[in-house]
């Protein structure tokens, strides 16, 4: 695990060694954060509660019960610079979040998600992006 220079992690922070762990400069984990294996970026906020996923389980045979069917390869999560996580997010193997995304409380992110975007949902819905020049209406 490497963490970088004034990156403050709260009490409770857990992770899975699946693969590797690198969290940037000037970053915020807050309290009981979950991560498996990822690359976090600078000046990134985690909030409470947010699980970040690198495996799940395999479960495309019918015939064999699914906690026999072992997990998938690791795919650590990328997380760019100036990205914030609300509480409660859940964040999926192999996902890549660009640089100064928010993402909303409780969104559960299943895919890639470009920069500057705001998500939130279950699963993680485009909202907006942060930048005027890319705005997309809410209701559409």
């Amino acid at each position: 695990m490497n963490i970088g220079d004034h990156t403050r992690v709260q009490p409770g922070f857990k992770f899975g060694q699946r693969d590797v762990i690198v969290i940037g400069k000037h970053c915020q984990v807050n309290e009981d954060v979950y991560i498996q294996s990822a690359i976090i970026g600078d000046y990134v906020m985690i909030a409470q509660h947010v699980a970040i996923l690198a495996v799940t389980h395999n479960f495309d045979r019918i015939d064999v019960p699914i906690i026999l069917q072992g997990s998938t390869k690791v795919k650590p999560v990328i997380i760019n610079d100036d990205v914030w996580i609300g509480r409660n997010v859940v964040i999926m193997p192999g996902i890549t979040i660009g640089k100064g995304v928010i993402v909303g409380a409780g969104a559960v992110v299943t895919k890639d998600i470009p920069d500057y975007a705001i998500v939130g949902g279950v699963p993680a819905k485009l909202l907006r992006y942060r930048n005027v020049e890319k705005y997309i209406p809410q209701y559409v």
